[in-house]
């Protein structure tokens, strides 16, 4: 079974890395699922769950590295530029 974290990680296509810098924590939470006090994460799981479910696989993963006017969505995510991201999305 797939933590909420890994979901993330495999629906945006983000590297580990990348993914400790969004949630602010150290690789050792994400291995260990001590992730219950990052908001971030059920945040970014629904704002992106509709996008994934409508979407062919790999597209959301494109997406997010793709500039768009206001930037890159990946950009905004690595500056936890949260609602930034959200306008991305919608």
């Amino acid at each position: 079974m797939d933590s909420p974290a890994v979901l993330l990680l495999e629906r945006l296509g983000l590297t580990d890395d990348e993914l400790c810098t969004i949630l602010d924590v150290d690789p050792i939470a994400v291995i260990t699922g001590e992730l219950d006090h990052r908001p971030e994460l059920p945040i970014l799981l629904a704002l992106t769950e509709e996008p994934a479910a409508r979407l062919s696989p790999g597209v959301l993963q494109r997406w997010v590295r793709t500039a768009g006017p206001a930037g890159r969505p990946i950009d905004h995510l690595l500056a936890r530029d949260f609602p930034a991201f959200e306008t991305a999305v919608e």
